[in-house]
């Protein structure tokens, strides 16, 4: 067992899930995720940190890394409270936390007040320059494109640094670099209009009826240990119940056709959310000016449409060809972790960056 002292904990304190990476010098542990509908209570926070405990004992005295994007649910009246509330139950949990600031470095939670707004929604930050690092050679640029299962980040990085000045959530809705897609909870109504069925184009009934992941789960590429929440009508997940909940976005029944028909219907929205994926990074990539030799760095349980989103970003004069993995290509994680280091980038890239500061102050 590794002296506690060298034993860190990257979180990730989302509004609906918490993900932490377990580290030791040169090796990640283990890489988890918990659903956390922080707009529910703290309590879920709780259970989660609990959970943590209990599944890594070695974290008792460990160095603990924190990043968050939960400040934003409607639990608290502004983010200024969310990130202080949330810093504040990790802390007196946990013990030694120390805050991802982005530009500002790392801040003690008894400061976490002062700098909110640093703190806020930073996790897209740190994995970007953490994807940025191992490329760090002035010739080096790519994008890292993470596709979660509420929103999508697409950051531009060029010889070890970050290119986007944006800092802020409203900035980044600016830009086109966040984006809220996601393959698990976005409703299907946002993903477009219209949709085709039957030989037609057919006006979408904007009502919570289904979500991305009912689209994922008829195609067979959610993994079902990332489709964590209840569907829109609390009903089951079988592909009989995801049906029914696809024919009610158009006003039919799962019986008025056939399996075949409402597989195809799925691609069709799949179709669509590849479609604005797509020009949202080809918007990145123009704005950063990257070239036909850009890398594309992917992440997220929704890595599995980043090919096809390359392909609809790409232009004749500045294709996307090159990808690969965060998880094995940047966070070096063993095969055995790599596929949780993948979903939960954030948490893994705080903690080896707090790992790289506690390094640089010996």
């Amino acid at each position: 067992m590794p002296e506690r002292q060298g034993v860190i904990v990257g979180w990730d304190i989302g509004g609906a899930h918490a993900k932490a990476c377990l580290m030791v010098p040169g090796r990640i542990v283990d890489v988890a995720q918990w659903a956390c509908p922080l707009w529910q209570g703290l309590d879920h926070l709780e259970r989660a940190l609990a959970d943590a405990q209990a599944r890594w004992p070695q974290m008792a005295g460990a160095h603990h890394a924190l990043t968050m994007t939960g400040e934003m649910v409607d639990l608290f009246a502004h983010r200024e409270e969310g990130v202080q509330r949330i810093a504040a139950l990790v802390a007196q949990r946990l013990g030694a936390v120390q805050c991802y600031a982005g530009d500002d470095g790392w801040v003690d939670v008894v400061d976490a007040g002062r700098q909110w707004a640093q703190i806020a929604s930073a996790n897209w930050l740190a994995t970007a320059r953490h994807a940025a690092r191992p490329l760090g050679n002035s010739a080096a640029e790519g994008v890292l494109v993470d596709i979660g299962s509420t929103t999508c980040d697409l950051i531009a990085f060029r010889g070890g640094r970050v290119l986007t000045s944006a800092r802020s959530d409203v900035d980044r809705l600016a830009t086109g670099e966040l984006v809220y897609h996601g393959v698990v909870r976005t409703p299907l109504c946002a993903l477009g209009p219209r949709i085709g069925f039957g030989g037609r184009m057919l006006n979408v009934m904007n009502e919570l009826f289904a979500t991305t992941a009912d689209v994922y789960r008829l195609t067979g590429e959610l993994n079902p240990a990332h489709d964590l929440y209840p569907p829109a009508d609390g009903g089951a997940k079988d592909l009989e119940a995801t049906r029914r909940r696809l024919a009610r976005m158009i006003g039919l029944d799962a019986r008025d056709a056939t399996p075949a028909d409402w597989l195809q219907m799925a691609h069709a929205w799949r179709a669509a959310q590849v479609a604005e994926l797509g020009s949202q990074l080809r918007r990145v990539a123009l704005l950063h000016g990257l070239g036909d030799e850009a890398l594309v760095v992917s992440a997220g349980c929704g890595d599995f449409l980043v090919a096809d989103v390359m392909a609809a970003a790409s232009l004749p004069e500045a294709p996307l060809q090159r990808c690969v993995r965060y998880a094995s290509h940047v966070a070096g994680a063993a095969p055995e972790v790599a596929g949780w280091a993948q979903v939960c980038a954030p948490c893994v890239a705080v903690a080896a960056l707090y790992q790289e500061h506690r390094e640089e102050r010996r």
